[in-house]
């Protein structure tokens, strides 16, 4: 396995890797993860020019010999317990940032919340917040 990612290249793998899922980033996608790590307290202290860098590294890492797997297990030994929650919903806000949430985003985010151990109920809370958040009339 590689080194464990920074707290902050973990978030950011979960984010290329839900956006990725149907092999397609849209625009919408793309700036709403720049958004994220532009406002969020957890990446106050993250250099935004090592964004594309990481981005990159994720994407070369999907392409490898059981990319998404070896990934995802890097992904959840990176991050601290107590982020597990904010991980998903970061993926989650990805998914829903173009207004459609394709049934291999889905599968992403299902295997992200296996890999993190997220609990039902705590899905359930961020899934329906982005609902909320995403509605358009």
């Amino acid at each position: 396995m590689d080194r464990l990612l920074s707290v902050e290249e973990a978030l950011i793998h979960v984010m290329v890797m839900v956006s990725a899922a149907d092999s397609a980033m849209s625009d919408a996608e793309l700036r709403q993860l720049g958004d994220i790590v532009g406002i969020l307290p957890v990446f106050k202290d993250f250099d935004d020019d090592k964004l594309v860098s990481i981005t990159t590294q994720c994407a070369e890492r999907l392409s490898g010999e059981n990319g998404m797997k070896d990934t995802l297990a890097l992904i959840a030994g990176s991050l601290p317990t107590k982020l597990h929650d904010t991980a998903y919903a970061l993926g989650v806000e990805i998914a829903a940032a173009d207004l459609r949430v394709s049934p291999e985003e889905v599968r992403m985010l299902q295997l992200l919340r296996d890999h993190l151990k997220v609990d039902k109920l705590t899905i359930a809370a961020i899934e329906r917040g982005a609902q909320a958040r995403f509605r358009t009339q």
